[in-house]
């Protein structure tokens, strides 16, 4: 068994990663290089293999640092079968005409073809198919079974296994306790694992803690009467926000000001989160058959259009305004950015994680100036990251991960990838200390014999 590292080495986006069997050729997940001009420029170089060889494409979620690049891959030779599970499925459906809009804003704006064509992308949707968890699929030499990484609707840690041996890809693993999903699934056996490290040298504050967090910095805000502005992630942040502020709410925690979820994309997501309860934890799952909708409630506005979008303007007061882009490098929250960042009464709350080079990570960081749409932004307002909301686990978490694969007995290496390399060679220090089993951060390109 061959395996080698296409993207996300030393590098938290860009996922993508070949492993070869016998005559079985499969690619686990191929994502955009995201987070700045030198990033966007990698999505247009050749993949480092043939994409006309690739019998099979295995995808751990949604994100499009996990699948954005896969229309690229058909549209240069590919021409096999891809596996996910049914919800993420439906996500990309959702989710990649999006960024393909974006992809082409980056095309016209930089005077180059899009990464990938229309075409190409509803070409990938009709090869893909939807699996359950936990119920294996034959695919060449490999048999393969899709775990509950609960980190998104639909994510995925996915199992290899081939020539007697097996091989665990956590994908980006969740964040426990969730408001919506379940505990990541925690392999005890497995030969080879490959696991992410967006957190590997940071621990969140105490979850317990983190819904009183935001609560204070919501009431704190309305008292100053400022609005609230949250670059949320369309898929996951946007609808675990829904679920707490309904029940902030519904237990008077929080007055009741206008809250705006204003991204289309963020709308029709939620739309497919209801489709797949089945994913939701117990808890989520008592209070919906309850009869309380937690993706509407009071006070909740949809923004749909432009024109709706810029209404909000129109809106006196506090108020709290949930827009894409998570990481503030696109999207409709740049206009809010840019209206609200100069306001010492408003607060900007990043609920995700920010990627280097990002406008989200800039103002993160502690810029009092930024560039937003080609304007000078002073920043006021209050700033405030809450990572016990990141849908990424910390390096406590994950290194729970790692022990749990490690005490089965087998683990013969691990390899740190999905995170920058301050972060992933943090992480593989500790696992290495704490399990006693060769950790390994790969670089680009990397090959390795399992």
């Amino acid at each position: 068994m061959k395996l080698t590292f296409c993207g996300g080495a030393k590098s938290v986006t860009g996922s993508n990663y070949l492993i070869e069997s016998g005559e079985t050729k499969i690619i686990v997940d191929c994502g955009l290089f995201q987070g700045s001009k030198y990033a966007e420029e990698l999505n247009y170089s050749p993949f480092e293999y043939n994409p006309a060889e690739i019998d099979y494409v295995l995808i751990t979620h949604s994100h499009a640092d996990h699948v954005g690049r896969f229309p690229k891959l058909y549209k240069n030779g590919f021409r096999g079968r891809a596996y996910t599970t049914s919800a993420t499925l439906e996500m990309i459906r959702c989710a990649l005409p999006d960024n393909f809009g974006l992809l082409k804003e980056e095309a016209i704006r930089d005077n180059h073809d899009p990464l990938f064509s229309e075409e190409d992308m509803n070409a990938i949707l009709g090869i893909t198919t939807g699996v359950n968890y936990q119920e294996p699929v034959m695919l060449g030499d490999f048999k393969v079974t899709f775990f509950d990484a609960g980190h998104i609707l639909g994510a995925a840690i996915i199992k290899l296994e081939a020539e007697g041996k097996s091989v665990y890809f956590s994908g980006d693993l969740g964040n426990p306790p969730t408001p919506l999903l379940n505990y990541p699934y925690m392999p005890k056996d497995g030969n080879y694992a490959i696991m992410e490290s967006a957190y590997g040298n940071r621990i969140h504050e105490d979850r317990g803690q983190r819904r009183e967090i935001l609560i204070d910095a919501i009431v704190q805000t309305i008292k100053r009467g400022g609005t609230v502005i949250i670059p949320s992630f369309a898929i996951e942040r946007t609808q675990e926000m829904l679920y707490e502020f309904n029940q902030a709410f519904n237990n008077k925690e929080i007055p009741k000001v206008p809250i705006f979820v204003d991204s289309p994309l963020a709308i029709k997501l939620t739309q497919v989160y209801k489709q797949f309860p089945e994913y939701f934890n117990i808890k989520t799952n008592y209070i919906i058959n309850s009869g309380d909708d937690i993706f509407d409630f009071p006070g909740l506005q949809f923004t749909q259009t432009s024109a709706e979008s810029k209404k909000i303007n129109d809106v006196v007061g506090p108020k709290i305004i949930i827009a894409g882009s998570g990481m503030s490098n696109g999207g409709r929250v740049l206009f809010h950015e840019k209206r609200y960042l100069p306001d010492q009464a408003s607060l900007i709350l990043f609920v995700g994680y920010q990627v280097d080079g990002t406008l989200g990570r800039k103002i993160l960081d502690g810029e009092k100036v930024v560039r937003i749409m080609g304007d000078t932004v002073p920043v006021n307002c209050q700033v405030l990251a809450i990572g016990g909301y990141s849908a990424h686990a910390d390096q406590n978490m994950l290194t729970e991960w790692a022990k749990g694969v490690a005490n089965g007995g087998h683990l013969k290496k691990l390899f740190v990838v999905q995170g920058e390399e301050d972060s992933a060679t943090a992480l593989a220090q500790r696992i290495k200390t704490e399990t006693g089993v060769e950790t390994i951060v790969p670089g680009a390109s990397q090959s390795f014999e399992l």
